[in-house]
């Protein structure tokens, strides 16, 4: 005959020793997160066509709504934009009419998770008129995407910068 202390000493090892198969069983009944890197990779396309159209037609307002509320733009010779002010400003000074500003998307890739995504591709700025002062410019860009609470892509991060040499230092006038 079992002693009550036997007894008690009995019903813990046995409680014990369940622990592991519930959990065990448990995660067995657990599905993986389906893999939507596909879909996201259509989705990420087809958001950085229509923000390149978008600003084509010089729509600061909707170029701007491309971006997440947190994000930064890391444009050649400037400062980090990092808010929406300082975002639009930057834009304000690409989307004029003397300007056309265009790009292609070569690479996405999103991450296993599906909440990050990076683009990279290439950029045109052209002048619209053949005298401009502006001259053109062309480069490569890498965006960075997040997935939104609401399902939707927005850029997190953007640099881009020019493949054209930089312009000789001016002449030193010291003599």
């Amino acid at each position: 005959m079992i002693s009550h202390y036997e007894e008690k000493q009995l019903s813990k090892i046995v409680f014990c020793a369940c622990i592991p198969l519930l959990l065990f069983a448990s995660a067995c009944g657990q599905q993986a997160p389906p893999d939507t890197r596909v879909a996201d990779q259509i989705a990420i396309r087809e958001t950085d066509a229509q923000w390149s159209k978008t600003a084509g037609t010089r729509d600061l307002d909707g170029t701007v709504s491309y971006y997440s509320d947190d994000a930064s733009v890391l444009s050649p010779n400037a400062p980090i934009a990092s808010d929406k002010k300082s975002i639009r400003a930057m834009w304000a000074e690409l989307l004029v009419p003397e300007l056309s500003v265009a790009w292609q998307v070569t690479k996405v890739d999103v991450a296993r998770s599906g909440e990050l995504s990076y683009v990279i591709g290439t950029y045109q700025i052209t002048p619209a008129v053949r005298q401009s002062k502006i001259p053109a410019d062309h480069g490569k860009m890498v965006e960075v995407f997040e997935k939104q609470t609401d399902g939707k892509w927005k850029c997190a991060v953007d640099i881009f910068n020019s493949d054209l040499p930089l312009a000789p230092a001016p002449p030193d006038k010291k003599n």
